[in-house]
């Protein structure tokens, strides 16, 4: 790949990365990642045959390929568990725990309107704080394992 153009597979490539790292309920949405990296790819393209330099080339087709997955649950439950959980475990298992607290709490995050700049809002330290009441609760119930 040249440094002037790029193709379908780097956007996806870039797509998947991120959903498997912090998205990981939309890491095997492959109609997403698919319309995801096209429309990123064409707008690339486009921006690129409208004569712009290709590191805004770059800035617009990453605005649509990353449009609405600037804040992540997952890294937010994965936040807490490494924070205020992480002696009670060893560190390869803060993820795989994290993973397991994150399945059940959607009613949780269902409390809040979520916004790409939702971890700068003043509610992000109320979400915080009940995922950090939930997780203490749900380990006092269950145990670690």
């Amino acid at each position: 790949m040249n440094t002037q153009k790029k193709d379908l597979s780097y956007f996806r490539l870039r797509l998947q990365e991120l959903l498997n790292t912090s998205f990981p309920e939309r890491a095997h949405d492959q109609k997403f990642i698919k319309e995801r990296s096209n429309w990123a790819a064409e707008a690339y393209e486009c921006a690129f045959r409208s004569g712009n330099r290709p590191t805004q080339c770059d800035y617009i087709a990453e605005y649509i390929l990353f449009e609405g997955l600037n804040f992540s649950k997952f890294d937010t439950v994965f936040q807490v568990v490494c924070n205020e959980f992480d002696t009670f475990m060893a560190d390869e298992e803060l993820r795989p725990f994290a993973l397991r607290m994150f399945s059940i709490f959607e009613q949780i995050f269902a409390g809040y309107q979520l916004t790409d700049d939702f971890a700068s809002d003043s509610e992000f330290d109320l979400l915080y704080t009940e995922l950090t009441e939930a997780i203490a609760l749900w380990i006092a119930e269950n145990g670690l394992h």
